[in-house]
């Protein structure tokens, strides 16, 4: 553990991109929603009417403001910390934990944000409006027992995926990463043709734990893969 704390500390000294950037993002995207309430409202639409509550929880604009940034966090996070740790005595193995660590602090922070917030919203009226940022379906319609592992999880996946592309990239250069997005892709068409037989049974089937399973497969295939790459990197 000794050895890992480093890494961690290494990663928080980036505090603006850690704790100030997904905020600002959060703020300014939960301000946009609230405005675009406002325009229906001027339009004639009711809040609180069973149309405008439907309406409302279908916006998915709280959850699709922050992946391309947690991606690009998760890119940082290696291939630009990567050298840093290593001139500092890390080891390889111990700057891939440290930044597992990191990224569930980050995770548990955001987690804490948006579940601070969907309280508010909900202990509030909806904002004393009726207007909804949070109570939206994709994030559990209100419910912190779905919005909090789906944005603890989400986020560890989207840091967890950047991350990978960032040791691709330290390991081969520019072509790491692309070569990576091929074969991702091709992985994920030839999922596409062996399930979609199955498609409807599954659908029928269908539990919501199962996309946990899911994310956390995704990090732990991300976690190896970076692990993976990073132990022959050379640092330039």
């Amino acid at each position: 553990m000794s050895a890992i704390v480093p890494t961690v500390k290494l990663h928080l000294n980036k505090r603006e991109m850690t704790f100030i950037v997904p905020l600002t993002i959060t703020v300014v995207v939960a301000i946009v929603s609230v405005l675009i309430s406002l325009i229906f409202w001027r339009f004639g639409s009711e809040p609180g009417t069973p149309g405008w509550i439907e309406g409302s929880r279908n916006n998915p604009g709280i959850a699709w403001s922050l992946p391309g940034f947690l991606i690009y966090l998760g890119v940082q996070s290696v291939a630009t910390t990567f050298p840093f740790a290593l001139a500092l005595g890390a080891t390889r193995r111990s700057f891939v934990a440290g930044t597992l660590l990191w990224w569930g602090g980050v995770s548990a922070y955001l987690t804490a944000v948006l579940a601070l917030l969907m309280s508010i919203e909900m202990a509030s009226g909806h904002w004393f409006s009726g207007f909804h940022v949070l109570d939206v379906y994709v994030l559990g319609a209100g419910n912190l027992g779905i919005l909090i592992p789906v944005v603890f999880l989400g986020t560890l996946t989207f840091l967890g995926i950047g991350g990978l592309f960032g040791a691709a990239f330290v390991r081969f250069g520019a072509r790491g990463p692309q070569a990576l997005a091929v074969l991702i892709g091709v992985v994920v068409l030839l999922g596409i043709v062996l399930f979609i037989p199955a498609a409807e049974e599954m659908a029928a089937a269908f539990r919501l734990w199962w996309l946990a399973v899911v994310a956390l497969v995704i990090v732990a295939v991300a976690l190896i893969g970076t692990w993976l790459l990073l132990r022959p990197a050379t640092v330039r």
